[in-house]
């Protein structure tokens, strides 16, 4: 009798613990949907942001993504983002599929302009930079390493080096 009750108090202390650990997590990780102003960009390649992404500046996050879809006209990937109303873009503002890490998700990335004229709600991104496909990247490094190592150790003999030229001091 004693060791079950000993039992379900552990259990019930292990559960409080986890519980106290879950609220932690969700606070500290603004996993909140910003509700803003809509602005629209579209990328030739979108793939790892996903709806209900995070849209950052200098790694602080002003927005979400809200939406996706392929434009049936251009066939380009057009990415609806919701932007904090107490941010105000710069018309020459870039967006960016960007990286969490090398395996991670992504996030869009806002690099602000200078301009003075700023994008108005429903108004759009013009200057945008498409995710970057690693594993892509890393076919290409490694096949262009291994086309340029076979072409070493083919074809002729390298040069004898020439003879020194005999002068009165080298006799």
């Amino acid at each position: 009798m004693n060791r079950s009750l000993i039992e379900t108090v552990m259990g019930g202390v292990v559960l409080v613990v986890a519980g106290m650990f879950l609220v932690f997590a969700f606070s500290a990780a603004d996993l909140r949907a910003v509700s803003g102003y809509t602005v629209t960009a579209n990328f030739d390649q979108a793939s790892g942001v996903n709806t209900g992404g995070d849209v950052r500046i200098s790694g602080i996050k002003v927005g979400s993504i809200i939406g996706q879809r392929l434009n049936p006209d251009t066939y380009l990937a057009e990415v609806s983002l919701s932007i904090d109303p107490s941010i105000k873009l710069p018309r020459d503002t870039i967006a960016k599929v960007a990286s969490e890490g090398l395996l991670g998700g992504a996030h869009m990335q806002l690099i602000p302009g200078g301009e003075d004229e700023m994008i108005p709600p429903g108004g759009r991104i013009m200057y945008t930079q498409s995710s970057v496909d690693i594993i892509d990247l890393l076919g290409r490094f490694v096949f262009s390493a291994a086309s340029s190592t076979q072409g070493q150790g083919q074809g002729e003999a390298a040069p004898a080096p020439a003879e020194a030229p005999k002068g009165p001091l080298s006799q």
